[in-house]
């Protein structure tokens, strides 16, 4: 498994530059799982994400808590959930969220619970807060062969290793 060392984002800058660099090593059916806590950051950088893939400034992104999925065009489809609200995988099977995940970039906040119903695949970050001053942490690893390809090819284009 490849994860790389706690990365420090020092600023909002910094976390959006993460999100750029990994934009271009995501492909349809990659999905991009944002971990932790309460205000730790998880949609701001899904949308400097979106704003990477190519989602217009004009577009909101804004946390799909209610909606549950927001839809969005880039240089691919992407899909934003939000799964905090849903209690379990026969959920998501009303909803039909797996199989709406095909041939889109997914970036799935608070999914975790519901990754074995989903797929253990693609990429997860965990943000976590720090308990005073600004910026964040950031632990990012691979779940699965691809997953991990894409976190190497992330160390290398940043220069995180």
């Amino acid at each position: 498994m490849i994860e790389l060392e706690p990365i420090v984002l020092p600023s909002r800058r910094a976390t959006r530059r993460l999100a750029a660099a990994l934009a271009p090593l995501l492909v349809p059916s990659d999905i991009v799982w944002l971990e932790g806590d309460l205000g730790a950051g998880k949609t701001f950088f899904a949308r400097g994400l979106l704003r990477a893939l190519g989602v217009p400034e004009s577009i909101p992104v804004t946390s799909p808590t209610f909606a549950i999925v927001h839809e969005h065009e880039g240089r691919v489809p992407i899909r934003h959930l939000d799964l905090y609200r849903l209690g379990d995988a026969g959920e998501l099977d009303e909803l039909g969220l797996a199989e709406a995940l095909e041939g889109t970039v997914a970036v799935i906040e608070w999914g975790r619970r519901l990754r074995g119903a989903i797929g253990e695949r693609g990429i997860e970050l965990v943000l976590e807060a720090p308990a005073s001053g600004p910026g964040r942490l950031v632990r990012v690893r691979g779940v699965d062969a691809r997953g991990r390809a894409i976190v190497d090819s992330l160390a290398r284009a940043t220069s995180l290793r």
